[in-house]
């Protein structure tokens, strides 16, 4: 009777161990299945990038290395890609249109973004922080049509009545609409990089008997530079970028601008209005894609830049 008792306990017990076996080996499965899906997931945007580089070196390498005059390209303002008989690349309209635009933009963006990081970081408090958060976030999910449709119909007829000019799609409008759209990102990492900046650091300028502003103005804010400077980097990057807003507020003209209510083209607006109009393969398609890699490497420029400032900051 004892040997059947004990019997039954050495199958019992084997049965468990055979069971945590099998269950030890069915978590190392799937703990190998999430790393494989978790590591695809991290590197996908590495190769979605090169992709995307690829493809359009690939299809405007041709122009740069064959028939591409760097003087002509990049110091002529003259753009008539059009003409037949003697056609004409020149980018340097379209490069003074795209750094007036952004350099207003970042004009009219970086008071207000960094007025806003401060105000959600060192005032707002509960429930009007969050809700701030909130509509920051939601004001950047606002498609940069929408905001084109703004220029195009609120701003251009306001800008007609009040600076009395034939025409409101200029530099001033697409600054401002350009400024605003790049506003939300710039406080978001604004407000992160002041965040992040120790409590000890305020705490010691109060007890030496500093105000409110003294401390943001003499501590927070030299504290947090390089994070501020990163966010603006990237807004920066962001305005250099856009398409769809620029392209239906700037009036569209190859003209180098003298004033504000000029109308100017981009960069990135001349590709979106002529890509589906040129020939694939032909000289005035590998233009455009070889503008496309000019502004491939800027952007990146940009956003490198502002990230090895903002690494510079989390090394400090």
């Amino acid at each position: 009777m004892a040997s059947n008792i004990q019997a039954l306990d050495n199958s019992a017990t084997d049965n468990r161990l055979g069971d945590d076996f099998d269950r030890r080996n069915l978590d190392w499965y799937i703990d190998k299945i999430i790393a494989c899906v978790v590591f695809i997931c991290g590197i996908s945007a590495i190769l979605f990038v090169l992709g995307i580089f690829f493809f359009v070196t690939k299809e405007g390498i041709g122009f740069v290395f064959e028939k591409m005059d760097f003087r002509e390209f990049f110091l002529t303002p003259y753009w008539s890609p059009s003409d037949a008989e003697d056609p004409e690349y020149g980018i340097l309209a379209l490069m003074a249109g795209t750094a007036s635009v952004t350099g207003l933009a970042m004009l009219v963006s970086v008071p207000f973004s960094l007025g806003a990081a401060i105000y959600i970081a060192e005032f707002a408090s509960g429930k009007t922080r969050e809700a701030l958060k909130v509509l920051v976030e939601l004001l950047a999910a606002i498609p940069s049509v929408v905001w084109g449709f703004i220029g195009l119909v609120i701003m251009n007829p306001l800008l007609i009545k009040w600076f009395d000019i034939p025409v409101g799609l200029c530099v001033l409008n697409a600054g401002i609409i350009l400024g605003l759209m790049a506003a939300p990102i710039m406080t978001s990492i604004a407000e992160d990089a002041l965040k992040a900046v120790p409590d000890r650091y305020r705490e010691a300028a109060e007890a030496m008997g500093a105000t409110r502003w003294q401390v943001i103005y003499k501590v927070v804010l030299p504290a947090a530079k390089n994070g501020l400077l990163g966010g603006v980097l990237l807004g920066v990057g962001r305005g250099f970028g856009e398409t769809m807003a620029v392209l239906m507020a700037t009036g569209h003209a190859v003209n180098i601008p003298d004033s504000l209510f000029d109308s100017v083209r981009a960069l990135t607006a001349t590709i979106a209005a002529e890509l589906g109009e040129a020939v694939v393969g032909g000289e005035h398609y590998q233009v455009l894609f070889t503008i496309g890699i000019f502004l491939f490497l800027v952007t990146f420029i940009i956003n490198l830049s502002a990230d090895l400032i903002v690494r510079g900051i989390r090394k400090g």
